[in-house]
């Protein structure tokens, strides 16, 4: 194809795909049925990991639950059968450890099935600058947040691209589009996160499996005790976000097939000012919007003694 016909086929196609979207503003896709699927999500056991086992397994899937805490896994699964689910999967698994994420995941192919629905929800985050994170820290924040998405996929996806259905879920983070003080390995972690998930997503289209669907999901922080003691600086435009409110919006966008999930709506206006702004200008909105301290009173979610 010639360089004319092809430049009037991309504006032929963008101009329909952007009607398209703003379709789909006002009506709403059709959300695909997951019962009988069967959904891996690691972190389960607390946050927004449990809230999404309790809500696929309300939809009827099969829910399969990854996490390092026992405690926190019996309890999300205890409120999976409290709520109707049958059909709930529990394994401890440490994913920053490759060799436990691929021993775990042959146990539930042999046990449980193919994965269908992958969810890399697990995260760690230390919130401290980045000379005063220590190296061991700094390792298991990226063998968690980004590195343990490489090994579920290879664990996972062959299957789903031999049958040409599934779907790979990464949460990921607004701190993976834009750089926040004190979160310099996290903000690498989840840039990274969002990179990958981008590009596989393009690697499967590419491919011709099209029927093996990607979502990556960029929410601001969220009230789970993971970001203990961060406070918005303008809650109206930027608010630390209700876990009910965040579980929800990610299940529908998986249902709906949403390649990229922003929350709040607002957070895609910093996106697009990061991308036009000069330096100094979006520097000067980065403190405007309190990226530069949020992290000031950060706290954690509490150990448990």
């Amino acid at each position: 194809m010639n360089f004319f016909l092809e430049t009037l086929k991309v504006i032929g196609l963008s101009s329909y795909y952007f009607l398209e979207s703003l379709v789909f503003l006002i009506v709403p896709k059709q959300k695909k049925n997951v019962s009988g699927e069967i959904v891996l999500i690691t972190g389960a056991g607390s946050g927004i990991g449990r809230l999404l086992s309790l809500k696929f397994a309300s939809l009827g899937a099969t829910v399969v639950l990854w996490d390092i805490n026992q405690e926190g896994l019996k309890e999300t699964s205890r409120l999976a059968k409290q709520n109707g689910a049958v059909r709930v999967h529990c394994y401890i698994c440490d994913c920053s450890k490759r060799e436990d994420i691929y021993r775990v995941a042959d146990q539930v192919k042999k046990e449980v099935g193919d994965v269908t629905f992958l969810v890399n929800n697990a995260g760690i985050v230390i919130g401290k600058t980045f000379l005063d994170s220590p190296d061991p820290l700094v390792e298991k924040t990226m063998e968690v947040n980004i590195m343990a998405h490489f090994w579920t996929y290879k664990a996972f996806l062959p299957a789903m691209m031999a049958s040409n259905h599934g779907h790979l879920v990464s949460i990921a983070s607004s701190a993976g589009l834009v750089g926040v003080n004190r979160l310099s390995d996290y903000c690498a972690s989840k840039f990274a996160a969002v990179g990958f998930a981008e590009s596989i997503h393009f690697e499967m289209r590419n491919l011709g499996k099209t029927g093996v669907k990607t979502t990556v999901v960029c929410p601001v922080a969220i009230n789970t005790g993971m970001f203990d003691g961060c406070k918005s600086k303008w809650p109206n435009l930027l608010p630390i976000l209700d876990p009910e409110y965040v579980a929800e919006k990610i299940v529908t966008a998986i249902r709906q097939d949403q390649v990229i999930l922003v929350l709040p709506r607002f957070a895609y206006l910093v996106m697009i000012l990061k991308s036009m702004l000069p330096v100094k200008t979006a520097l000067l909105f980065a403190d405007y919007f309190g990226m530069l301290s949020i992290m000031d009173n950060f706290k954690g979610r509490a150990k448990k003694e």
